[in-house]
């Protein structure tokens, strides 16, 4: 079931959100119970086969985590810890990375092994993350809530269930328990809806709406020429924002609407001037977890600048891995971790250095967002073979060419064209005038308009570092008047007639 479609916002939301407050009443085990029934729904609706994969799932750690919690920082306590990820880990790996690994063998050995045909459980990473975050928290001492009721709620809670955030059960349990939040808030339904229209719109109106131009670059077997190639990337580098961005705004909304908050996810990160700002503000409670749980556990900084770099290149290329199970995504984490690593080694060269002009800010912000933009061809490409020749097309070596109507509407012909290296094609001027434009208006929203943590800071819309989103005082503040409520009412209005070609997240495939 997505967010963005009819049967979801006319039938399951309203329905979950009544039993949600008229059982919450009676107490907090019985409206969490229902939630947790009506995210299990939720997630059988994509397919029912794998309710019982998620059930086992969350059984299994619910017993896990109470044992190793009674023997936390203890000896015992680590075996169990040990075995309790092994065992999500393998469970992530078969239904993952199972075909990938045969493929991989198959490549080295040389040796024919029979195809796997395994159906990827939708937002299997999420759940098995979330959860190992659970047993590891469960380790420290610092997971104390253990009713079950509470505990199901917060692995399935629908809003994060699919496509994240992932979530910190010492953040969410006191909100799961406090009746408070089982009482019907005026003030959270208007932010919830606010902040859910926003993200509707993001979806529907500028990732949907530029989706075609970026899958027609990256489904293509041609070698693209440079206008071609550059279009479409953009293309795809917005519309991965707007649909990401998209969802984290609807999952706050959806959340808050039941008195919940969820960690805050994305926070404007094309406005970064480094690759460490960036990884600060994209997928933010994944960047947590890599470096909480990952990172910190391979040693962090505490072993030398060396090793420093390696565990942070290891911990991209494992991040890379997480989002799919392809030689492309190894590569689009390695890039980042090279990037990382190269961000830290100037950091250190600059420190103590005066402060950066205006010429270098705006530098250190084009130099990130191109080196985003050329990993995110690996992260899309269909293989290393498409990735290569969309490079290609970017740096020129396919060629330059114009296509026929533009040319003409110029007053270019095809021997002044010539002079500088550049050719006429037929046909694709409309579609190419189509996508530079609609990248033009997602760049101009993306890099200059505050975000929805920005426009709802006053309300504090999510859970977030203090002080973030504080930028951007004097531009777009919501509040509770006649002239936002019509604003958005037209926002909204054009966000349902678009729901009649409903299309999924890009980040349920991950």
């Amino acid at each position: 079931m997505l967010f963005n479609s009819f049967e979801f916002l006319l039938l399951f939301l309203p329905i979950s959100l009544i039993g949600y407050f008229v059982l919450g009443r009676a107490g907090t085990v019985y409206g969490a119970a229902w939630l947790s029934i009506c995210s299990l729904f939720f997630y059988g609706w994509w397919d029912h086969r794998y309710i019982a994969l998620l059930s086992a799932s969350i059984v299994f750690n619910y017993l896990a985590g109470i044992q190793i919690a009674r023997h936390a920082r203890g000896p015992t306590g680590w075996t169990l810890l040990v075995l309790a990820v092994v065992a999500n880990l393998a469970l992530l790996a078969y239904y993952k990375y199972a075909g990938f690994f045969v493929e991989a063998t198959r490549l080295l050995t040389h040796h024919e092994w029979p195809a796997l045909s395994i159906l990827l459980p939708l937002g299997i990473s999420f759940f098995t993350f979330t959860q190992i975050a659970f047993l590891v928290d469960a380790y420290r001492g610092i997971a104390s809530e253990y009713r079950f009721a509470h505990y199901v709620l917060f692995v399935t809670y629908f809003p994060h269930l699919i496509a994240g955030p992932i979530l910190h059960h010492k953040e969410m349990m006191p909100q799961f328990d406090d009746r408070r939040n089982y009482t019907p808030s005026m003030r959270n339904f208007e932010i919830g809806f606010t902040i859910f229209i926003i993200g509707l719109a993001k979806k529907v109106i500028l990732a949907d709406n530029i989706a075609p131009y970026a899958n027609t670059l990256f489904t293509s077997s041609e070698s693209p020429s440079f206008l071609v190639a550059w279009g479409g990337v953009l293309a795809y580098t917005f519309q991965l924002y707007f649909d990401f961005s998209g969802y984290c705004d609807m999952a706050i909304g959806l959340s808050r609407m039941f008195g919940i908050k969820l960690p805050l996810n994305f926070h404007s990160p094309y406005k970064a001037r480094s690759i460490i700002d960036f990884w600060r503000r994209w997928h933010m409670t994944l960047s947590r977890f890599l470096r909480d749980y990952l990172y910190i556990a391979l040693g962090g900084n505490r072993k030398g600048a060396t090793r420093r770099h390696i565990n942070l290149f290891a911990t991209m290329v494992l991040g890379g891995l997480w989002h799919g199970a392809g030689w492309t995504f190894v590569v689009w984490g390695a890039l980042h971790g090279a990037y990382l690593i190269v961000n830290h080694a100037w950091a250190h060269l600059r420190k103590g250095s005066a402060p950066a002009g205006a010429l270098e800010r705006y530098a250190s912000w084009l130099l990130t967002f191109l080196c985003v933009v050329v990993a995110w061809v690996f992260f899309r490409a269909e293989n290393m073979d498409s990735a290569w020749r969309i490079l290609s097309g970017m740096a020129g070596l396919n060629g330059f060419a114009l296509p026929y109507g533009i040319a003409v509407r110029l007053g270019l012909d095809d021997a002044q064209l010539a002079t500088f290296g550049w050719q006429v094609s037929l046909g694709g001027g409309q579609a190419m005038v189509l996508n530079y434009f609609y990248a033009f208006i997602c760049a101009a929203i993306a890099f200059l308009c505050p975000n929805t943590q920005q426009i709802t800071r006053h309300y504090e819309p999510a859970i977030a570092e203090r002080g973030l989103g504080r930028e951007g005082e004097a531009l777009l503040t919501w509040h509770p008047r006649t002239g936002w409520a019509i604003a958005l009412g037209l926002l909204g209005a054009i966000g349902l007639m678009s729901l009649g070609r409903p299309s999924e997240f890009l980040y349920f495939q991950f």
